[in-house]
């Protein structure tokens, strides 16, 4: 593995897409809120820490890496950046099909309180639409771990409980920046050892959410061989995903609540990094004689792809990593958002030369953009695929998510 670990000095630390650039900008949400204004998180002057309790110094921690051990794992860790990352493919009982994104984002950043971020995304592959929301919040009170049991449990509401320690502090409007002084209906995940409960429901776009239960059908995929990924002098990653999980509940639109079903994927990433450099592309294959594919294209400042890594997950649940010289990633054509003016790659055909897999994906729905500069600081694009594929010349069809980031600086708001 040293084609990976002896290049990623000034590289966009990440083993998975737009997950290391929220840390810092979770940490600025604080600093925003505590200006009481309305004005970007980056113009606003640094505040006075609000009255918070200072975090304690806890026992000394064994060197990284250590054993990853599930489901302890599952739950939060007090580390810079975590994130816990769900997506997925669900379909109607009238033959409609839909693709989901639910993430939550944690950071720690000095003595100021844990920040969150979390994201919800529902792509109508069916219709053409896509519609998503955010929430931010502070404080410890988003880890429910206490009535988990031995599994993990998460609820976002939006909710800023430092608003009534702050005079004059400005609550943002809800599902904009997520910094709301009302209660909402939280957006929650949790579960145990991958039995999973998914639920999000956003008054954004005239209404949708999900309510979802998930299950796995293979056992965990630890990347990197035992789940941690070094960055050398920029830290290092816990990471591990849940490739292949059965999806059931519903999702909403409007007025309509449909019954539906399908699969979903989870990824979680953990350690005390901090992005630099570019930014990344990163894919998601389900294929349908069960073969789980996940590549991570990793960009430097100046262009080039100094990390490029993957995990293979046989159908039978064997897992294998793939490094640079196991696959290619072509790109097919570009699409420009209207909103930003960024320009994106839209469509790839993915080649696995020893696995006889020649991969082509093509977006659902053209725009699947999300502009989450109110909770994370960055633009970018993350979207169900068409696919299409073969091995050794048999047809196969399958499932995928593609996460695109890095694509220059937006131009609207």
């Amino acid at each position: 593995m040293s084609d990976r670990r002896t290049t990623t000095r000034t590289v966009a630390l990440r083993t998975h897409a737009l997950r290391t650039l929220v840390g810092p900008a979770l940490a600025l949400l604080l600093v925003a809120a505590c200006s009481g204004g309305g004005a970007p998180i980056l113009a606003n002057p640094t505040a006075a820490r609000p009255p918070v309790p200072a975090a304690s110094i806890g026992p000394s921690r064994a060197p990284d890496p250590i054993t990853v051990v599930l489901p302890r794992d599952d739950r939060p860790h007090d580390r810079l950046t975590e994130w816990w990352y769900y997506t997925g493919h669900l379909r109607d009982s009238s033959g409609g099909t839909w693709g989901f994104e639910l993430v939550i984002f944690r950071a720690e950043r000095g003595q100021f309180p844990v920040t969150w971020a979390s994201h919800l995304a529902l792509t109508d592959e069916t219709g053409g639409r896509f519609l998503y929301d955010q929430r931010g919040e502070i404080g410890p009170q988003v880890d429910q771990a206490a009535r988990a049991g031995d599994g993990y449990a998460l609820a976002i509401t939006g909710l800023n409980p430092l608003a009534g320690l702050m005079p004059g502090l400005a609550p943002a409007t809800p599902g904009a920046s997520g910094a709301s002084t009302a209660p909402m209906t939280p957006w929650v995940m949790g579960g145990l050892s991958g039995q999973d409960r998914l639920s999000a429901d956003s008054a954004a776009a005239g209404g949708f959410g999900l309510a979802l239960q998930l299950a796995p059908t293979k056992g965990p995929a630890l990347h990197d061989n035992d789940g941690y990924v070094d960055f050398g002098p920029a830290g290092g990653s816990y990471y591990y995903s849940r490739t292949r999980m059965t999806a059931a509940g519903t999702v909403r639109v409007g007025a309509r609540t449909l019954e539906v079903q399908g699969l979903a994927w989870f990824d979680h990433q953990w350690g005390d990094f901090i992005a630099v450099g570019g930014g990344w592309d990163w894919y998601a294959v389900n294929l349908d004689d069960g073969t789980d594919i996940t590549l991570s294209l990793v960009r430097d400042s100046a262009g080039g792809y100094p990390l490029v890594y993957g995990t293979l997950v046989e159908a039978g649940g064997t897992v294998r990593r793939l490094d640079r010289s196991a696959f290619t990633v072509t790109p097919l054509g570009t699409w420009q958002s209207p909103r930003t003016g960024l320009a994106y790659p839209a469509g790839w055909v993915v080649a696995l030369p020893g696995e006889g897999l020649a991969i082509e994906l093509r977006p659902s729905v053209a725009d699947q953009e999300l502009d989450t500069r109110a909770t994370t600081g960055v633009v970018y694009w993350e979207g169900s695929q068409v696919v299409r594929a073969t091995r050794d010349g048999r047809a196969l069809t399958g499932q995928a998510y593609v996460e695109l980031t890095g694509y220059g600086e937006p131009t609207g708001r």
